[in-house]
């Protein structure tokens, strides 16, 4: 029987501690900036995840990143090509290269360790095993750059299940399945080229989350996070259950960034995100 809205509100308040911040810091939390931007500024969004604890963000203005970063903040991802226009299609394939090789140079000169890449949509009268070839082979000519600079190019699986929102799925989406995903990984074969875990998409398309946390730690370079089903809290009306999670990727002995992309639906976003950050300080 489903919850009651008023039960669920119940819930989430005995949930939450009001004063919440970081406290163990064991996972470098994140935040992926666009799933607030309705809600809040860049510069104010920095402002609340400073005093909640987090230590970077996503996801955000380029402009915005000097100011982010005299708030204390890291640059724990620069985005790049997007993901509609990927590899996979020849016509996309320079690019891709020039839009990687650009946010190669940004992330080395604000700090960032790393830059998100995409296979792109599939196309009509696509050839699965060209595109995953073009892929890989096209990856192969950022890669050397992305070395040099101490740069992690992070391959992101996206879902293709959920057609509802142009941000919680994305049907057509060539690398919506995660294993296929580390297999490109895989054939770029470079320490500098990893997998972007996100936890949401693959409990949506592939499930098992611990399992292949501890099957792919080895290669999985970031994480993102959010409730499932609907990308939204992760709160009593989600399946996946994530303090078990956080404490497997922990130990992985994973030092990375774990970013919060959850787009908030609760009354009070910023209580949302306290929300986030408290069930993941494990």
């Amino acid at each position: 029987m489903a919850l009651g809205s008023d039960l669920q509100a119940q819930l989430r308040r005995e949930a939450i501690d009001p004063g919440y911040v970081v406290k163990n810091g064991r996972i470098r939390q994140s935040i992926m900036g666009w799933t607030f931007k309705d809600h809040y500024k860049p510069l104010e969004l920095a402002k609340h995840c400073k005093e909640l604890g987090l230590v970077a963000m996503e996801g955000i203005p380029r402009d915005t990143y000097p100011e982010v970063k005299k708030m204390g903040l890291e640059i724990s991802l620069v985005s790049s090509h997007g993901f509609a226009n990927g590899p996979c299609n020849p016509e996309f394939q320079a690019e891709v290269v020039a839009k990687l090789e650009e946010a190669i140079d940004v992330a080395e000169a604000v700090g960032s360790k790393s830059v998100i890449t995409f296979t792109g949509m599939k196309f009509d009268g696509m050839d699965p095993e060209k595109a995953a070839r073009d892929c890989v082979d096209t990856w192969k000519k950022v890669v050397p750059k992305a070395e040099k600079a101490g740069i992690t190019l992070v391959l992101e699986h996206l879902n293709s299940r959920d057609d509802t929102h142009p941000m919680k799925g994305h049907p057509g989406y060539f690398g919506d399945d995660v294993d296929f995903c580390v297999d490109l990984i895989n054939d770029v074969g470079s320490d500098n080229f990893k997998l972007l875990f996100d936890i949401y998409h693959v409990s949506v398309m592939n499930g098992d989350i611990i399992r292949r946390i501890r099957q792919y730690k080895d290669i999985i370079g970031h994480y993102h996070t959010a409730g499932n089903p609907g990308r939204a809290e992760m709160d009593n009306t989600q399946e996946i259950n994530y303090p078990p999670i956080m404490e497997e990727i922990i130990k992985t002995g994973y030092t990375g960034f774990v970013a919060q992309e959850f787009i908030p639906e609760w009354d009070d976003p910023l209580e949302a995100l306290r929300h986030a950050v408290q069930l993941c300080d494990v």
